[in-house]
């Protein structure tokens, strides 16, 4: 059984009807511990002892955050500054991510259309996400393509149900080990992985 680290970031959670969907019950899923960044550090003190501890007790690592800006919000970005660190997480010595799987679980107030190159953001969402692509890359994990929930504001509460059964279908089968890596990278988003039903195969 794989283990699951969600690294939650959003500063105004309580406003989230989406991520508040979305992460309803889900910690109550055997193997998945959810980490709230906001509520444990409201001064952005990150203890990172603490944050190396949940990432080396777990194989897999989802930030899942709000699209602020085309990219994340502040603290989940200070955590990946202080948290990855030279000599840890990569460079020399750096092997103590290596191999971990790890992707982003994203909520956007876009529709998908306009996120495309001739869609009003002009790129994909993956194409945003580039850094934090590389970011995985340089920590020798495994990265993979989104999670992603589009036109938040449009969405109604049958559609949020859908979007919160799909990412715990997906955090299932991730704890489970059903799924095949090199299936999941054919996609742009792991909502279309499992769409399909490619998500029954298992490596």
């Amino acid at each position: 059984m794989n283990k699951i680290l969600i690294l939650f970031a959003h500063p105004r959670f309580e406003k989230s009807k989406t991520n508040r969907t979305l992460l309803k019950n889900i910690g109550r899923l055997e193997g998945v511990t959810l980490n709230d960044l906001y509520e444990q550090y409201p001064d952005f003190n990150i203890d990172i002892d603490r944050e190396k501890e949940l990432l080396q007790a777990h194989q897999i690592i989802i930030w899942h955050h709000p699209l602020y800006m085309y990219s994340a919000p502040p603290l989940l970005k200070q955590w990946i500054d202080l948290v990855m660190e030279y000599g840890w997480a990569h460079g020399k010595g750096g092997d103590f991510l290596k191999n971990k799987i790890i992707f982003n679980a994203i909520t956007a107030g876009g529709t998908r259309e306009v996120y495309a190159a001739g869609g009003y953001n002009r790129f994909t969402i993956g194409e945003f996400l580039l850094p934090f692509n590389q970011t995985a890359t340089l920590c020798k994990m495994v990265y993979l393509p989104p999670f992603a929930v589009h036109g938040t504001h449009l969405l109604t509460k049958t559609d949020l149900e859908n979007y919160a059964q799909l990412y715990r279908t997906l955090l299932e089968r991730l704890v489970r080990g059903e799924f095949d890596i090199e299936s999941m990278k054919k996609f742009p988003y792991l909502n279309d992985w499992l769409s399909k039903g490619a998500g029954m195969s298992k490596p």
